[in-house]
């Protein structure tokens, strides 16, 4: 599956962003998916997860009651809705899938996942 991200940009902190990532050439369904962010000099840090139909969700802490990852299976697009962004916030933002045959499987770790878009910059200004 391919993978492509959008939606990043420069935002003031308190404000709010929506990144989507597009994916193309598998069935999208089969796929849990996750949000991944890499801030500079730092690893690449699990950010949320959601199951391949939706009905499971995961988040970070950093980022709980003010992110949301939704998916539309329909439009093989998955959401990150983001809220109350922070300077802390300021981070490549990845999306990736994983093939599994678990309805509501979540991936939280990077290595279990096969599949990753090329990145968003979101960068959140104090």
């Amino acid at each position: 599956v391919q993978l492509q991200a959008s939606g990043g940009g420069l935002v003031q902190a308190g404000g709010s962003l929506r990144l989507s990532c597009a994916a193309s050439g598998r069935t999208f369904s089969n796929y849990a998916l996750g949000w991944f962010r890499q801030a500079p000099g730092k690893e690449r840090d699990f950010v949320a997860g959601i199951s391949r139909n939706g009905g499971s969700l995961e988040y970070a802490d950093s980022v709980k009651g003010r992110f949301t990852i939704s998916r539309d299976n329909n439009k093989n697009t998955v959401y990150l809705q983001m809220h109350s962004l922070k300077p802390e916030d300021t981070a490549v933002y990845y999306c990736a899938a994983e093939f599994t045959s678990l309805a509501f499987l979540i991936l939280i770790s990077q290595n279990e996942y096969d599949y990753w878009g090329q990145g968003t910059q979101v960068t959140v200004s104090s």
